[in-house]
This record gives structure tokens, sequence and C-alpha cells, in this order.
């Protein structure tokens, strides 16, 4: 014990005292008091004054001159900042434009938009982009792109993030133009003297080349996401903006018919019933500084929003589902607090969702976020209504965190709430840090602890306390590794949080080597990579589960991905667990070889897909899983995608055997940018039913909505096995819906 705290005080000495890489120079953004027409064609006097910038190929080769030219220009004036560019094609047919989705997250189409670092903190961006048909596309960029370890291999870029802002395309005789302009009451970033300093990189997509081509040169050793990572970013000044503050008022009114048809609790009969709702809410918006936001919301409804894709649990582990409600999207960094992989200690969809994924109506609440001095600061309280199965519930979380030492490094602060009439209340509180340590090399910590449900820390020891240490080298090419270590008391439960494992403590790493061949090769990157994990139960000091194999990745300039491993698997489970009904893992130690493939077609092409082949020993049967995702852009009003999931499973040994289904398809049309009807229905045959979903949407401009939204849930004939009276669906739902957004 003591030569762990010796090493762990040497680490954090060699953090605290390594000082910040040599910055690029600062570029002067000029301002600008012309008039501008806004028609998508940058050819008004403003421009001629505007700063001008020029594209470095980011692939398929790197450093070279672009394959098409770009003008690109940025100026602001009193309320905006001003984007404005001419896209250039030898030949103008080569132009790619097969969507007019809002927030479209598809590659084919071409594409231009910029990112922007607000905060300058070298770990956060927003992203606005936009494609030929003149569709809005933003999201938000966290923890500098840096794609995490787990099961969802969460890449951070959230696309349901949503503001307030402009963009308009155009043709002309060489290509498609472009101006796009961004309300400063749609940013938060600092004034310093006056002086605003932001992080931008500016990216453009050429789909008939398979090219990126960015503003500045970034480096794609630093992977996938390199053009999208702040901590590359080109550091850019703004003077003299004076600070708008405008309120946004969103009333909502909807109304709806629902039936059920739901199992009893005996599961032997059908509950019928039926409901009318007439109903309204409001959220308010309000900028209390140029870097400070409050959000307050009435009866919040999320009725629009899409379902969750079904997936099929292989592992006596929980499944993570991403945040996709517009009200928890905004800076939602901040809130951010890894525990490892998936496991984080604020989880989002703990409020106003049950543990069954049922939704749990919000009376209110209240969200602060932004940055006070040199501090980010994110407050949220929320007020779930009392129903049938749980009780009012008031969720509170508080987030602190600031840059230290130099300006990859930050150390935050978190304190959760979980509190309810009946005194089943908890909290959950930490502190973290993430430090650059050298080159490209990070460590993060992260120490937290949790009451238990009546609030006592039961006397402060390890058991409610978790801690995890971190150390990696982020790069794709030459030499990198990622060894970690992590323990979880056996009482550590963040009840506002998401766990992958409870109660076990274990080391992770993974060592690779990677290439970037260059001009003369066909391939972009490859690499190889050994990977180790173990993990132990803290209850007894067993082996809970462990993981050892080689891995081979490869990226061809032709846009072909494919990705391979082989693992030498154990599983120590102390319980026995279900698949199904009738499968079951009993409780014992199990050892096992399993492989696992993975290649993705060029995601540039109209058609392009996605496959993943899985199999092998498994505990003491064997399993075959096939996933399949393909997308199908048929031209810039209709699209289609889907996934199909099989996963079979045989222990011979015990004669049982399962087989598994999950399709998907996702079906849209958009008449324009604004108007748009889409479809979603997907198929689980463990649970046995097919659930529907149709919106029409019409977005006149952002903030005000008009749905139309039919969902249905229909069982199959495998639901009726039990000798179940026969029914048609399982629950129908009409609803509509108006949002109308004031500034005042």
């Amino acid at each position: 014990m003591r030569n762990n705290q010796r090493t762990f005080v040497f680490l954090f000495l060699l953090a605290f005292n390594t000082l910040a890489l040599k910055g690029q120079d600062v570029i002067q953004i000029q301002p600008n008091s012309g008039a501008v027409n806004f028609d998508g064609i940058p050819d008004d006097a403003f421009w001629q004054n505007a700063q001008s910038f020029q594209l470095v190929m980011h692939a398929p080769e790197f450093g070279a001159e672009p394959g098409e030219k770009s003008r690109i220009y940025i100026s602001y004036d009193d309320n905006y900042l001003w984007i404005g560019a001419y896209l250039e094609y030898a030949d103008p047919a080569d132009i790619v434009s097969t969507s007019k989705k809002r927030d479209e997250e598809s590659q084919n189409p071409d594409a231009f938009g910029i990112l922007l670092d607000t905060y300058n903190d070298n770990e956060n961006a927003l992203g606005f982009f936009t494609m030929p048909a003149g569709q809005r596309i933003d999201y938000t960029i966290a923890n500098d792109a840096q794609m995490m370890p787990g099961p969802m291999m969460s890449n951070l870029l959230n696309y349901s993030w949503n503001t307030f802002w402009d963009v308009k395309t155009a043709r002309y005789e060489k290509g498609w133009a472009l101006e796009m302009r961004i309300p400063f009451s749609s940013l938060r970033f600092q004034d310093v003297d006056g002086r605003i300093q932001m992080g931008l990189l500016i990216n453009r997509s050429i789909s008939h080349r398979n090219e990126i081509d960015t503003y500045p040169a970034t480096d794609p050793k630093y992977g996938r996401y390199a053009m999208n990572k702040p901590s590359l970013a080109q550091t850019i000044e703004l003077r003299g903006i004076k600070s708008k503050r405008p309120v946004y008022i969103s009333p909502y009114v909807a109304a709806g018919f629902e039936k059920n048809n739901e199992l009893n609790e005996e599961e032997t009969a059908l509950d019928h019933s039926e409901d009318k709702t007439l109903t309204g809410g409001i959220d308010l918006k309000y900028s209390l500084t140029s870097n400070l936001t409050m959000d307050l919301t009435v009866n919040t409804d999320f009725a629009q929003v899409e379902s969750d894709d079904q997936m099929v649990n292989l592992t006596r582990y929980a499944l993570f589902y991403p945040e996709k409600r517009m009200f928890f999207q905004e800076r939602s960094s901040i809130f951010s607090f890894s525990l490892g992989g998936a496991s984080t200690l604020f989880y989002s969809r703990r409020i106003g969702i049950d543990d069954d994924g049922y939704a749990v109506p919000i009376l209110g609440g209240a969200r602060l976020t932004g940055r006070m001095g040199k501090w980010d600061v994110g407050v949220m309280d929320m007020q779930t209504q009392k129903s049938d199965i749980t009780p009012s519930e008031n969720f509170g979380v508080f987030r602190l965190r600031r840059q230290v030492f130099n300006q990859n490094s930050y150390v935050g602060a978190m304190l959760t709430s979980r509190v309810t009439p009946d005194n089943f209340n908890s909290y959950s509180y930490g502190m973290d840090g993430i430090f650059r340590v050298f080159g490209d090399d990070y460590l993060s910590v992260s120490v937290a602890q949790t009451t238990d449900t009546l609030g006592n820390n039961m006397n402060g020891g390890l058991d409610n306390t978790y801690y995890r240490f971190n150390w990696e080298r982020r790069s794709q090419e030459g030499f990198a590794y990622n060894l970690s270590y992590s323990y979880s008391g056996e009482f550590f439960d963040p009840s506002v949080g998401f766990m992958m494992h409870y109660g076990t403590q274990g080391i992770m790493l993974r060592a690779s080597y990677g290439w970037l061949p260059g001009s003369d090769s066909k391939l972009f990157s490859y690499s190889l990579d050994m990977s180790t994990y173990q993990s132990y139960r803290v209850t007894d000091g067993q082996l809970e589960t462990a993981r050892y194999g080689p891995g081979f990745d490869v990226v061809l300039k032709n846009g072909w991905f494919g990705k391979f491993d082989l693992n030498y698997n154990i599983e120590g489970v102390d319980e026995e667990f279900e698949l199904d009904d009738e499968v079951i893992v009993p409780a014992k130690r199990y050892e096992f070889f399993s492989g696992r493939a993975t290649i993705i077609t060029p995601v540039s092409k109209p058609l392009s897909a996605s496959f993943m082949l899985s199999g092998g020993q498994f505990y003491d049967g064997q399993s075959f899983s096939i996933t399949t995702e393909p997308m199908f852009n048929v031209s810039a009003s209709v699209q289609f995608s889907g996934a199909y999931n099989y996963n079979y499973v045989e222990f011979p040994d015990r004669n049982q055997k399962m087989n598994s289904h999950v399709a998907r398809i996702k079906m849209l049309y958009m008449y324009n940018t604004k108007l748009s009807l889409s479809g979603f229905i997907q198929y689980n045959s463990l649970s046995s039913f097919v659930a529907s979903n149709f919106r029409l949407r019409y977005n006149p401009k952002e903030g005000n909505d008009f749905y139309l939204v039919y969902n249905e849930i229909r069982p199959t004939n495998a639901f009726f096995d039990g000798g179940i009276e026969k029914v048609n669906f399982l629950n129908q739902l009409f609803q509509v819906k108006y949002v109308h957004t004031f500034r005042l």
C-alpha cells in the first residue's frame, strides 16, 4: 500500500509540474459593419474585409494540396459571427447532395462547417455544418473527441443538441457557396478585457474524392476524429463584442389519444384502457451573462423524441442507452464524470425514465450552465411526479471544473442527490482530473463516494468508494498504450449514475503500434494491438472477468475499414443469469475463446453498410452473432437506414438453445429542409412485439416546431403462447404538439 501511495504522489507531481506546449499564434478576426445580403453567395463588400483561410488535405493524403479549391472567409458584426465560402469543383457535376435532413450524420453528401471551442478550453466545441441543400447540422463535442473504451465506444459527438443559427447555400458556375451566421447570443464565451479567444477548426468533405480538407492541418495520427479535436484548433480572437442576453420563452401545447392493452400482474390476461390528454408546458432560456445560461422547464414533454434502439443483452451487466432529450443536451459535457467505459457518476436518463424504460412525468426543473471566472459550472435540479409504481423524486447535480497547469489539463468536483418524500435519500460526490503530462501522454484520475439510501456515508470507508487511475498515449501512429486501474467498493452505487460493474477492482492494459504509410500506399493507416483486462470481486477476491488477445485494424484510402480481434476469456460467474426465459448460465468459472470482425464500407457512397461478425466458444457452449447496419441515400429527399442483428447461442450439455432477431428500419422523406416525414419500425423476437413510430415535423425556424406523432406496439403470435386473448395492438398513441419560441 505504501508503494502505491508513493507512485500516486509521483504521478500527481509529474502532472502538476508539466509545462504547456507552445501554442499557435492567435489570429485576429476583424470586425465588419457592412450589410450582408443573406442569400448564400458571399459576394457583398462585407466579405472583402473578412479574414481568409486556406485548407490542407487531411485524408487521404495528409498535407497535400486539396483536390478541389476552397475560398473561405470569417468576420463578425455586433450580432453575428459570419462564415462565407466558395467551394469549387473541376466539374460541378461531381457535387453530391443526397440529403436535406436536419442534423444529417451520414458522410455521403458533400459538407462544410466550422467547430468553435468557445471557451478555448481544448476539450469542448460546438459544430456548425451544412450541405449543398442548405440544412442545419449542429452538434457538441466533449472530451476532446476522444474515443472512450467501453461497450458503446462512445465518440462524444452529440447530434441531439440544437441552437439558434442560420445558413443559406446556393449553386454557382464553379460549385456551391454558403453564408452562415451564428448569433453571439447562441454562443457561450469568456470576455477578458474586451478580448474573446476561441478555438477554430474548419472542415470540408468532398464525397466523390473521399477527401477531407481542414484548417488548421490536423494530423491523422490522432485518430478517426482528429478533425473534431478542440486541442488541435487554431486560436482566434474577437474584440468589442457586446454581450447579448435575450430571453427565449418556448410554450408548447399537446393533445393526444392513447389506447393500452397491458398484462396484469399474473400475466394471465390483458387490462384494457383508454386515455385522452390535453396538456401544455413552457421552457425558458435566459443568458445571465455572455457565458452563463439558465434553463427553466415546467411540465416537461418529450413525446417527439425517437424511441431507443432495441438491443439483445448477452452479458450479465446493464445496457447503456444514450440521452436524446433536448433539455439535457446544452453543455452536457460539463456534467460528465467518467467512471471508466460507459460508467458515469451522473446519467441524465435516471431522470424521467424508470428502470423499465418507461417515461415518468417531469413536473419541472432548472439548469444553470456556463463559466464563472475560471470555473466551468453546471447546476441542475429536477422534480418528477408520483406515479403508480414510482414515488415523486427530486434529482440534483452540482458540477465544477477548471483548467490547471496547461491548456489540456483540468480538475473538477461533482455532487449528486436523489431525494424522495419517504426518506429514500442518496448522495454521490467525487473529484476528477485529466492532466496532459507530456507530448500525447495523459493521466486521468477520479475518486468518488456514495451514501446509502438514508444518506449515511457508511463511515467513509472503501466499501462505498470508487477510484480510478488511467495513463494513456493518444496517438494512432507509432507506439501507444492505455493503462488503467479501478476500484469499486461493495456498496458504491451512484443512484443518479450508471455502473457497468459493481464491487470489483481491475486492471486494463492495451498496447498498440500504428503506421501511416503515406502517399505511395493504398492504405491510409493500420495498427496492431495487444490488450489484457482483469477484474476481481472485492467481496471474495475471486476473478469476475478477464480478457486477453491481439487485434488488428486497417483503413484504406478508398474508405474501407476493417477491425479484427481474437480473445481468450475467463468469466467467474458467482450468480446464475438468464439470457432468456429458457436459457440460463449457471454460476461457475468458464474459460473460452472468441473472435470478432468488423467491416465498414466507404461511408461517402450513396449505399454504405457496416458488418460485425462474432462467435466462437461462449461460456460452456458456443455462440454466433451477425449485425449489419446499411444506409441508402436514395436522393436528396429520400433516405433509408436499418439494422439487423442475429444471435445464436447453444449449450449442448444442458440442451439449451437461443435464437434472437432484432430488425430495425428507418425511413425519411424530406420535402425540404423544414418539412419531413419519418418512420421507425423495429422488431425484437425476445420481446415478441413490433414497435412503430411515425412523425411529421414542420420546423420553419429554430424553436418553432409542429409535430404529428403516431406510436404503435403490435404483438407477434409468440406473445399469445400462454393463452392470452389475441389483440391487434398493445399500445396506440396519436399526438399533436406545437412549440413556439418567443425572443424577448
